[in-house]
């Protein structure tokens, strides 16, 4: 058996959306040759793991994460010959790659669906069908995508889609689904994966079909969030698949409290190795993503903080390719947008846990230009305007509701440099590009000493470097309301960590002897003050 040592814990990852990235050939999407020919590019930034979101075969109603067919690739993407090169030539970089795995649902264009739906009763039973009564569905589960969670196939049939209709879920009842799934993950890390992003890992295993109570906005989700089917399937996968190799596994763990976490990843159960949560993402929803309350920064310390001390290691991300980006979440993206995005730059990496970091976060990129519905390609929108119709409000409201919250603000092509295609493309983008690549893209970057980008390089430099920052101890200090304090500790380096979430100057008490790193220059620091949005790691002489 391989030695599965606990390799990736210095690592930073760094998340790749394939169609927005680079695309090589002029038809407008992002590819894996286009990866390819910016591996270098990764490496100088100092990333050790990438997650690359789906390269399978997909009718892309869900943009490639509706699958159908889990081991090839989908030509949009390239060949397998390619997939094979960026494998070999990442390594050779000292890059690992991770993929994701959508295991929940297949597409309802998979061959196992397809069959299920020509009558064949043993690929049925890969999934969901059920007898309604009537018009009545079989129980009254409502989707993630709005709508009910039933679709009608027959006279009196149905089958479930916490997702889209598009989506049919597995039945992981069926051992033949776990055998079928445990060939698909032996593929993948057979040809030199590192292993897998889990997509909405633990709503896998449904309990039972009884119809629900209304949590979160959400009808059903009593009877499959967590369950205890959930956490045997983890460990056998860990135990049967993920621990014969070299893996690192980080699950989408979706409606999960601190205590829900610390069960499917910590080290002594044998589950997941780290599982992101939403909680820090939902500080400014009411309820649902589409309505907004004001956002409070000491909101967001209060819950950083409570993960820090919960959880033993957290996956820590401030946006990826389902949220909008986070100089517009969390930051000021016109007086103070550089500030704001290389303080929350450093915030993240300066966490306990693993940093995340998602295509374009590391330029300070911005929320998409749309104005208009019509522009956007994402279906979650698209169902989420059509119920707020439903609902009676008006189309001025919907269209704003829906284009500041889209998934599609951080699915706009990576801005590479300040040409009219932002050296994405040579063709005709499948998103609209942002106008700000004109000042917000690479190349100008790497040429500017003081840049977001050259500042995420450095950052990453010193992390990798301090033993507290990469393996030490978390203490939230106490300071101004909307400054986060925090110490990293380690048996001979203590840092102090502060982070000014404001636009606004703030009185602070500083500790430690000697500013090691910040995003102002040294002239234009003061003793008693943090200017805003400023960030600055102090070091104690102890």
């Amino acid at each position: 058996m391989a030695s599965n040592k606990k390799w990736w814990k210095n690592s930073i990852c760094y998340q790749i959306y394939p169609r927005s990235f680079c695309d090589s050939n002029g038809d407008g999407i992002g590819d894996i040759p286009g990866i390819i020919s910016k591996l270098h590019y990764l490496k100088e930034l100092g990333v050790d793991i990438i997650w690359l979101c789906p390269v399978y075969p997909s009718p892309n109603h869900d943009n490639g994460y509706d699958i159908s067919d889990y081991t090839a690739i989908n030509p949009e993407f390239g060949t397998m010959d390619d997939m094979d090169k960026l494998i070999s030539r990442a390594k050779r970089l000292g890059i690992k790659i991770i993929m994701d795995l959508v295991i929940n649902h297949t597409s309802d264009e998979h061959e196992w669906f397809k069959r299920a739906l020509a009558g064949d009763e043993e690929y049925k039973d890969f999934y969901y069908f059920r007898k309604g009564n009537g018009n009545k569905k079989p129980n009254n589960w409502k989707s993630f995508f709005g709508g009910d969670a039933w679709q009608k196939v027959g006279d009196d049939e149905y089958y479930l889609h916490l997702f889209s209709e598009h989506q049919p879920d597995l039945n992981w009842h069926n051992p033949k689904v776990y055998e079928k799934v445990s060939e698909i993950m032996r593929f993948w890390l057979d040809k030199g994966i590192y292993g897998f992003r889990c997509d909405v890992i633990n709503i896998i295993y449904k309990q039972s079909l009884e119809d629900g109570a209304t949590n979160n906005g959400l009808v059903g989700m009593e009877h499959y969030l967590n369950t205890e089917g959930c956490h045997e399937l983890l460990a056998r996968f860990n135990k049967e698949i993920w621990s014969k190799y070299k893996t690192f596994v980080v699950g989408e763990t979706v409606a999960v409290t601190p205590e829900d976490m610390q069960l499917l990843c910590s080290e002594h159960r044998g589950e997941l190795d780290l599982g992101f949560f939403f909680e820090h993402m939902d500080v400014d929803s009411r309820g649902s993503k589409w309505y907004k309350k004001k956002y409070y920064p000491n909101c967001l310390i209060k819950i950083l903080d409570k993960w820090q001390n919960s959880v033993d290691y957290t996956a820590n991300y401030l946006e990826n390719h389902d949220q909008i980006r986070s100089v517009n979440h969390f930051g000021d993206t016109e007086k103070f947008w550089r500030e704001s995005a290389t303080m929350l730059c450093g915030m993240n990496l300066s966490l306990k846990g693993m940093p995340f970091i998602y295509q374009g976060q590391e330029i300070g990129m911005t929320n998409g230009d749309f104005t208009s519905i019509e522009e956007l390609r994402d279906v979650e929108s698209y169902n989420a305007e059509r119920e707020m119709a439903q609902k009676g409000i008006i189309k001025c409201i919907r269209r704003k509701l829906v284009l500041n919250t889209s998934r599609d603000n951080a699915r706009t092509p990576m801005q590479w440099d300040n040409s009219e295609k932002a050296g994405f493309t040579d063709g005709e983008p499948w998103l609209k590009i942002n106008s700000n690549k004109s000042f917000i893209n690479v190349e100008a970057e790497q040429n500017d000493e003081n840049s977001v980008l050259n500042f995420y390089r450095k950052m990453i430099d010193y992390r990798r470097n301090s033993k507290a920052l990469t393996e030490g101890t978390y203490r939230k200090v106490a300071g101004p309301r909307d400054v986060y304090i925090f110490t990293r500790e380690a048996p001979e380096e203590r840092l102090y960590v502060y982070c000014n979430m404001t636009s606004n100057v703030k009185e602070v008490e500083f500790y430690g002897d000697t500013i090691v790193f910040g995003n102002y220059k040294k002239e234009n620091r003061t003793e008693k003050y943090l200017l805003p949005y400023e960030f600055r790691i102090v070091k104690s002489n102890i």
